[in-house]
């Protein structure tokens, strides 16, 4: 499957058998697009017992997760949000994560296909049958707080840190109150509104330039932000118009301001 679809394709496509549309809204406002089961990426699709916020599951409770969502290991899945583009990405790159690629992003969400005139409902839809989808987990695409540390001398990689410029660079705060701002040492930031535009990934070859202004040769990259959701916008980006790199610092600043108070880069 494509990256990225459009309103109009899922609409042409909305009848596909093995087509499964997810709805990954943080909140929903009472409208969804028809067909679609409610993702619950606060709950059901989170290791709830982590210390930090949005931490990956494990490969069985994802597995279960979606197995109740009557996912198969054949399905093509759609996932979108409410916003536009933020937490549909997460989702994307998770079932990368998990061994199952036939997925898109739905790119301007819900937004879009409320734009274009489609119909949309006030009921999740609710499958009656478990899928028999399997995980099989990416172990290398999750970066730990212990690879990031050691990558300070090594310099191996470079991280992308996708806040903005205020909370990368130290002088504004962060929204969970008992963090400091700042940056992880040699990480360089690419605020994730900058890859949108009007609710919509920006085209290849904007991305592309974006990307080739921060970096002047192709270096690996480690995407991060403040708890994994917007790394996720950045990271699919550089899929789209750039690199196909899928390597998440899953904890980011919030795990590492936590754990490392001593050596965070405050410029």
């Amino acid at each position: 499957m494509k990256t990225l679809v459009s309103a109009t394709w899922l609409h042409q496509h909305i009848e596909k058998p093995n087509l499964v549309i997810l709805d990954a809204s943080s909140a929903t406002n009472g409208q969804t697009i028809p067909k679609a089961r409610f993702l619950d990426l606060d709950h059901a699709f989170v290791d709830t017992s982590s210390p930090f916020p949005n931490t990956v599951p494990n490969p069985e409770q994802f597995e279960l997760a979606c197995q109740n969502l009557g996912i198969d290991k054949d399905s093509e899945i759609v996932v979108f949000d409410n916003k536009g583009i933020y937490t549909s990405p997460r989702v994307w790159w998770l079932f990368q994560l998990m061994g199952h690629s036939s997925i898109s992003v739905l790119d301007g969400g819900l937004p879009a296909w409320i734009e274009n005139g489609f119909e949309t409902v006030t009921e999740h839809f609710k499958p009656t049958k478990k899928g028999n989808f399997k995980s099989d987990y990416q172990k290398d695409m999750v970066i730990t707080f212990e690879q990031i540390k050691a990558n300070i001398g090594q310099q191996k990689f470079v991280v992308v840190d996708a806040r903005s410029a205020g909370r990368f660079n130290g002088t504004a705060p962060e929204p969970r109150k008992h963090l400091k701002s700042g940056s992880i040492p040699n990480s360089v930031n690419l605020p994730f509104e900058n890859v949108l535009e009007n609710g919509k990934f920006k085209s290849a070859e904007d991305i592309k330039n974006l990307f080739q202004s921060i970096f002047k040769e192709p270096q690996e990259m480690v995407f991060s932000c403040g708890s994994g959701i917007t790394a996720s916008i950045i990271l699919l980006a550089s899929v789209i118009g750039y690199e196909k790199s899928l390597k998440l610092y899953d904890g980011s600043w919030t795990e590492w301001a936590e754990l490392n108070q001593l050596t965070t880069d405050n410029k």
